[in-house]
């Protein structure tokens, strides 16, 4: 009998705990994401003989030429990838000479908006920032909203000779929330490139 009994307490105790908890409200996990650890902002400069451009890039990256467009050759030697190997990510950077292999100024514009503008079916918004220097560099700076492949694109020119367009990839699945920490850190390095670009 005692048995019985303390059998029953412990039902009551059961039905009285699963009845608080049932009636408790959810509570929302806070959005988390991985810690990302960024290096400080130092800046060294490519300036590379026989190149018809300058800049400067930052210390914790890695330029490297660029020997394929999508598997095919460059159409010129002054193709070149800026490779961040910490955060997994790389700007790529296509120079064009205005006036050659049928690229006039007009051509490459429509060129540089139709490549952004390919990523509207994932992209939420696009913004276009205009580019004006001292050093004679003009052009826009696309920010591209949502889970868009490149969230960050540029070209930029002096609108006779140089023609040069940059994008930012991650080596990673296009999720914008994860990938908003990086985008937002490396976008401050893309404007050191365009402010600091000169042609020569």
């Amino acid at each position: 009998m005692p048995y019985l009994k303390g059998k029953g307490i412990l039902l009551s105790l059961l039905t009285v705990l699963l009845a608080v908890a049932c009636n408790t409200p959810p509570t929302p996990k806070p959005r988390g994401f991985f810690l990302m650890k960024f290096p400080e902002k130092k800046y060294r400069t490519f300036d590379v003989p026989g190149y018809p451009y300058t800049f400067e890039y930052p210390v914790y990256a890695n330029v490297v030429k660029d020997t394929a467009f999508f598997g095919e050759k460059p159409e010129n030697p002054y193709w070149i990838n800026i490779d961040f190997p910490t955060l997994n990510g790389k700007i790529y950077l296509s120079y064009k000479i205005i006036g050659e292999n049928n690229n006039t100024f007009q051509k490459l514009v429509d060129d540089a908006f139709k490549m952004t503008y390919k990523h509207t079916y994932k992209a939420e918004y696009i913004d276009e920032n205009k580019i004006h220097t001292p050093n004679h560099v003009a052009g826009t700076f696309y920010e591209v909203g949502g889970n868009a492949a490149s969230a960050k694109q540029f070209f930029a020119t002096d609108s006779v000779r140089h023609f040069l367009r940059g994008a930012l990839y991650f080596y990673a699945p296009p999720q914008a929330d994860s990938l908003a920490p990086a985008n937002e850190f490396l976008e401050k390095d893309m404007w050191h490139l365009v402010e600091t670009l000169r042609w020569r």
